[in-house]
């Protein structure tokens, strides 16, 4: 009987578009770690996302929750989150500072004084942001957990967030499901997205899992990914998590239609981990692409895997 291997990270240089470096009670293993997790999986850059978020330790709980489904206790918004992750990014040296793309992304976005939190944040911590994100709009679960009202990717509190990114040159990563959990018979929240892109043509966004998570589902889902990239050329995707394990490559193996779907948009298409503060699993969650980054052209591949994160987040450093 033969031996697994270890996996020991990707074959390609890879840039990891998604990684929170934060868990949804804030704890953070801090970049250092981080850096030497992207080592052993042969990533050489990664975009850095905190959490908006933070779960709340209610009275009622014995236990402090480990995770934002860990009770049925709330989540608020938590503003912190960005100082903290640039103190902990002002330690590294300029060398390991360069393989960071930072994001802001601790505000509420039913705030129309959203847009205020980004530029203290770039005012007193300058020359490090690449972008905004990830904005959590339409979720699962964690709509339904979060004080306030829904946060969605049309809300008017996002215009001047909108604008004052598509200003500043900076990518916007959002989370946006297509539809609620419990609605598979049409995409009941696709026309916000649709009505953001129609809005803020100025704007490089980047559609985070390709609006699909736990427990949602639409018959059409494919149909709607490539009819959005087709429609509208300011919209990038990251395909992390449970995108391309349900769809993209289930049980490892390629689906035809995405990767003809990612051949032909190779330089709108990112890799990433989704990974949440265990830095450890960075090497084996990048991995997984290997397979899928096989069947694609050289040149394609090798957008998925660096070219496309390098050209849209490297430019800026707000």
């Amino acid at each position: 009987m033969g031996v697994l291997e270890p996996l020991k990270g990707s074959k390609y240089q890879c840039i990891d578009a998604h990684l929170h470096v934060v868990d949804f009670l804030q704890d953070t293993g801090g970049l250092r770690k981080c850096l030497k997790y992207m080592d052993k999986g042969n990533i050489s850059h990664a975009c850095v996302f905190g959490l908006p978020v933070t779960k709340l330790w209610a009275s009622w709980e014995r236990s402090s929750p480990g995770y934002y489904l860990g009770d049925n206790s709330k989540c608020y918004y938590y503003s912190a989150v960005d100082p903290f992750i640039a103190c902990d990014y002002q330690s590294l040296s300029p060398e390991e500072q360069q393989r960071f793309f930072l994001f802001i992304g601790g505000f509420n976005p039913c705030d129309k004084l959203a847009y205020k939190h980004i530029e203290r944040t770039i005012k007193y911590f300058p020359n490090m942001w690449s972008g905004v994100g990830e904005i959590l709009f339409r979720h699962d679960d964690l709509t339904n957990l979060t004080y306030g009202e829904p946060p969605r990717s049309n809300h008017p509190a996002m215009d001047s967030v909108f604008e004052l990114c598509a200003d500043l040159e900076m990518p916007v990563c959002i989370h946006q499901n297509i539809t609620s959990v419990g609605t598979n018979t049409y995409p009941m929240w696709l026309h916000e997205l649709e009505e953001m892109l129609q809005k803020h043509p100025k704007v490089k966004f980047v559609w985070c899992h390709c609006g699909i998570s736990r427990r949602v589902y639409s018959p059409v889902y494919y149909q709607i990914v490539k009819r959005v990239l087709e429609h509208y050329d300011n919209l990038w995707v990251d395909i992390a998590w449970i995108v391309f394990d349900d769809y993209i490559c289930p049980k490892g193996v390629p689906d035809p239609d995405w990767l003809q779907l990612c051949e032909k948009y190779s330089d709108r298409v990112c890799i990433g981990t989704d990974v949440v503060n265990k830095f450890e699993f960075l090497p084996s969650t990048i991995q997984k692409y290997d397979v899928f980054l096989d069947a694609l052209s050289e040149k394609a591949g090798k957008n998925l895997a660096f070219n496309t994160a390098f050209n849209l987040f490297s430019k800026v450093r707000a």
